[in-house]
């Protein structure tokens, strides 16, 4: 049982991420400095090629910084672990030949978190979370785009991790669904105040379901400033305001500046 603090649930600490490609080594991101807080709904905003993937990727233990460290309730992140659970864009990342439901039991069987009949209660209470209880005999084939992300949201938040990671979501989904997904991820929130660390390039979402929002430069990804944002609605004044300040920040040119700004 991990021993609850007051103080951050995860910093990170002069990270500098790299990769290497078949001609050089890239560095993604460059001593980024943040910390979320328990219950934070918290939102890496940047240009394609800053290193917001990467960074959540380190964050769930897969890369290693170069430089730095990454903290979850003080104890350095040095591999995976199902303290730390990640939904990606991709649709494909549920097992095809498994139900809704035995995709979110299997998730906690093999992590060997529950079995039997705990596992199977506790996939449909978060089943029926994201409103997919009538489908969870169905397999994926049968389910839409959206449909399919919310049993990986399901999948992510069974697994009762000390905080959710997620990867542009929504960002192969159509508009309208899009939209309508965003609304239930914070309705889910609202129910169940979980920690969420969530990585888009549009600046409309990050608007709407960030109360934090990390800016980060063009590559290599520097951090250029923190924003409370707290859900503002983006069609009102204040979202607006907002959207039009981060907007001015991804096209101005220089070095980054840590700046605070509340709304």
């Amino acid at each position: 049982m991990v021993e609850l603090s007051s103080g951050p649930l995860l910093e990170v600490d002069g990270v500098t991420l790299q990769y290497r490609t078949k001609r050089n080594l890239v560095t993604a991101c460059y001593r980024i400095d943040f910390e979320i807080h328990r219950s934070d709904r918290f939102v890496i905003l940047g240009p394609s090629g800053c290193g917001k993937s990467t960074l959540l990727k380190a964050t769930g233990g897969y890369i290693a910084p170069v430089e730095g460290e990454i903290r979850l309730n003080g104890a350095v992140v040095r591999r995976p672990g199902p303290d730390r659970m990640l939904v990606f864009q991709e649709f494909d990342q549920l097992l095809p030949w498994k139900t809704v439901r035995q995709n979110v039991v299997f998730a906690l069987t093999a992590s060997g978190q529950l079995k039997g009949r705990e596992a199977d209660e506790r996939a449909m209470h978060y089943i029926d979370k994201v409103n997919l209880a009538k489908f969870a005999d169905s397999y994926p084939h049968t389910l839409s785009g959206g449909m399919k992300q919310r049993v990986a949201i399901a999948r992510g938040m069974a697994m009762e991790p000390e905080i959710l990671l997620m990867d542009e979501p929504f960002a192969a989904l159509d508009a309208l669904t899009r939209v309508r997904m965003q609304d239930e991820l914070l309705a889910l929130w609202e129910e169940t105040k979980f920690t969420l660390m969530f990585v888009t390039h549009s600046i409309a979402e990050a608007v709407k379901v960030g109360s934090r929002i990390l800016l980060l430069s063009a590559h290599p990804g520097q951090v250029r400033a923190e924003m409370n944002s707290d859900g503002s609605d983006p069609e009102g004044p204040d979202g607006m305001r907002l959207s039009a300040r981060i907007e001015q920040m991804l096209f101005h040119e220089g070095t980054p500046e840590r700046e605070a700004e509340n709304v």
